[in-house]
């Protein structure tokens, strides 16, 4: 049995202190990203210049590049790397972000049911009390799972996409509570910082994985094993291959789970109700929790759901699917129902 909104007990929550906490650590996330992604630059310029200076300290030549005395001509090639990586992602998110799905795109003509003319009316009225100035394109998934999510990087790009369960099974409030949480996305523009961090993260493992086979096959690194300045070079390298896909892995699940907190508060600030988003985390849990099986196979069914799971508003993996009692809650893109509904005001009731 799912859990209902009745066993829960209401209190006002301070969204706006919510708001202001999870942005500052947004902020947070994405300067140690890019702290890292500088770093790598500069360790592979130190690996470079070292190779062709083998008789200059590491510290000069790190003061050298910092003070730009010489041009840091990695940093300057991964930092282009990045940005054509990440205007390449913008370019395409929407096909990338639908990749596998069946879909169709809602507009005020083309809305054919009861229920997709409320969606879009829905959407169209958050978009007003949201202030953005364009209207996000609208999808449908073809699914029966209940979830949704939006992208983009720009009030103009953006997009919101719904699957077929979660409008068919949603009530007009928890419908426009949803979407509330969803354009609370676009309007924070976290969906853009976290397809940046997700760009960095790859290109980091990328660069970290090619630094770690130049020192392993490099002849220079083996006729100068004796030399410190290269022996500390290695050892920081093979640190970073073991352990930044780890540090990695738990910032982009740390930054997910925190724009899920400013959405929801988001969600709370335009409706002015936190009842309606409560009342569909509940719905939407308790749904995936009785059709487990179903659900299941149609997520492992639909290529590239990996794409989507850090940006559904419900994370696939806390469906029921694996056991209650496994670290899936630990590992998981989104916090528990449970948290979530404390964070906007609902307590579960002794």
């Amino acid at each position: 049995m799912g859990r209902s909104i009745h066993d829960y007990s209401a209190r006002s929550s301070d969204w706006r202190a919510s708001l202001r906490l999870n942005q500052r650590r947004t902020r947070f996330v994405i300067g140690i990203f890019l702290a890292i992604y500088v770093f790598l630059g500069l360790l592979i310029d130190l690996y470079l210049y070292s190779n062709h200076n083998p008789g200059v300290p590491l510290s000069s030549i790190f003061f050298a590049l910092i003070s730009f005395q010489v041009v840091p001509y990695a940093t300057l090639v991964t930092a282009a790397i990045a940005i054509i990586s990440l205007l390449v992602t913008f370019a395409f998110h929407d096909k990338l972000m639908l990749l596998g799905s069946e879909y169709r795109q809602i507009t005020h003509e083309t809305a054919k049911s009861f229920k997709e003319r409320q969606l879009y009316n829905v959407i169209e009225e958050m978009k007003v009390a949201s202030r953005l100035g364009y209207l996000p394109k609208i999808f449908v998934i073809e699914a029966d799972y209940m979830n949704a999510f939006a992208s983009g990087y720009s009030e103009k790009s953006a997009m919101v996409a719904i699957t077929r369960g979660l409008m068919e099974k949603l009530d007009r409030d928890e419908l426009q509570a949803v979407m509330a949480h969803e354009l609370s996305h676009i309007r924070h523009m976290d969906i853009r910082l976290t397809l940046m961090a997700s760009v960095l993260a790859n290109i980091m493992l990328i660069i970290v994985d090619v630094l770690f086979y130049s020192f392993l096959f490099s002849r220079s690194r083996r006729s100068s094993e004796g030399e410190g300045g290269a022996g500390w070079l290695m050892i920081i390298v093979f640190l970073l291959r073991a352990l930044l896909p780890l540090i990695t892995f738990f910032l982009i699940l740390f930054l997910s789970r925190t724009r899920e907190y400013m959405a929801d508060a988001g969600c709370v600030e335009l409706m002015r109700n936190n009842e309606p988003l409560a009342r569909a985390l509940l719905k939407i849990e308790a749904d995936h929790r009785q059709h487990q099986e179903t659900y299941k196979q149609a997520y492992d069914n639909t290529p590239h759901e990996s794409v989507r799971r850090e940006a559904y508003i419900f994370d696939p993996l806390k469906a029921g699917i694996e056991s209650r009692h496994s670290l899936t809650d630990f590992f998981s893109t989104h916090p528990s129902i449970k948290k979530r509904l404390e964070a906007i005001g609902f307590s579960k009731k002794s």
